[in-house]
């Protein structure tokens, strides 16, 4: 089987392709991707010369590069977006340029060439804030909050269509937060490591009392390949782990772990529009795939933690220009940054 995974050398697709390659010797991989500031060729350096991975760089937006490329594949599972909600927020149209129309453009491309599966890679925050104790299965209605939850769920309902106007072979899943080795340091978790590791203020949106489930990527990765090896045709899956819990606990914990003073947690202005909790039911792929989640939250950070200690080099690579930008405007010049969203006065 010939797979084009898009985003591949992102942060979770980065980690599909080597747990493909390591698990599925019969499978070959094209893994396409536009390099943007978050995808890293470093993310897949033990598998570079590994006879069955391709790398094609290119914009899922360039209609004839990804109709060449999905011509000579049988399958697409398809990552590539752009992912961070506050960068949504401050430029919401790249967003929605990746995330809506490369969607779009794939789609395409895999219709007319007959691919007989398509696997999109979603999020639980199509689903908006979830009150507790509640929890969002899968055909609850999509009420997202940020531009990028938006664009998510509009390439989710996308996929809706093409399946019933045309018949398409889709399957989406949807995962809880993910976290692990190989994240892009402006998530949450890997710039609470990153920034401790150097003494560095961490800061927490808010009161931090945001709630999530996380599952650790090698977990939601062997749903995804659940997903496309037994998943059905037209569902979609939600992926979790049950490991609920707040910002603020989840940076004390880490701190902990690292033998990091809590003085370094520093309060912040929060997202605009910042749901409270993020929480999918997902008895529907343990109970139809057979899937569970194997790593817990402490022995995931535990590892997770051990990876950034002894990756410095790898740290070094992706905080470059751009990243130290970034971190000036949005976190050390937050306010001002912020203000600068207000609704202008007449």
């Amino acid at each position: 089987m010939k797979i084009l995974v898009t985003g591949g050398a992102g942060f979770i697709g980065s980690n599909f392709i080597r747990l493909l390659l390591a698990s599925r010797p019969n499978f070959s991989i094209i893994n396409y991707d536009n390099l943007t500031y978050a995808g890293n060729l470093a993310n897949l350096t033990s598998v570079a010369n590994n006879p069955n991975y391709q790398f094609i760089k290119d914009d899922i937006t360039n209609e004839p590069s990804v109709t060449a490329a999905i011509r000579s594949c049988d399958v697409v599972v398809h990552f590539a977006a752009e992912s961070h909600v506050d960068r949504s927020i401050y430029d919401p149209a790249t967003s929605i340029r990746t995330n809506v129309l490369g969607t779009q453009v794939l789609l395409e491309a895999a219709r007319k060439a007959n691919l007989p599966r398509f696997l999109h890679i979603s999020t639980d925050e199509v689903y908006g804030d979830i009150p507790t104790p509640l929890t969002a299965n899968e055909a609850d209605p999509l009420q997202p909050s940020s531009p990028y939850s938006a664009s998510k769920a509009a390439a989710d309902l996308l996929l809706h269509s093409y399946a019933r106007t045309y018949e398409f072979p889709a399957i989406v899943v949807r995962s809880s937060n993910n976290y692990g080795p190989n994240q892009f340091p402006e998530k949450f978790l890997p710039l609470i490591i990153a920034n401790a590791l150097e003494n560095k203020p961490i800061p927490i949106y808010g009161d931090g009392t945001q709630q999530r489930d996380w599952v650790h990527v090698e977990d939601h990765c062997r749903a995804i390949l659940a997903a496309l090896e037994n998943g059905k045709i037209g569902e979609i899956y939600n992926v979790g782990a049950g490991n609920f819990t707040d910002n603020l606990s989840l940076a004390r914990r880490v701190l902990q772990l690292m033998n990091k003073p809590e003085s370094l947690i520093s309060h912040v202005q929060d997202r605009p529009g910042h749901d409270r909790r993020y929480a999918v039911n997902f008895s529907k792929i343990e109970t139809q795939l057979g899937w569970r989640p194997r790593i817990s939250l402490e022995e995931g950070l535990c590892q997770t933690i051990d990876w950034y200690t002894k990756n410095p080099e790898w740290l070094d690579g992706v905080q470059s220009r751009d990243y130290l930008t970034y971190y000036e405007k949005y976190y050390v010049n937050r306010e001002s940054s912020l203000q600068q969203l207000s609704r202008p006065r007449e």
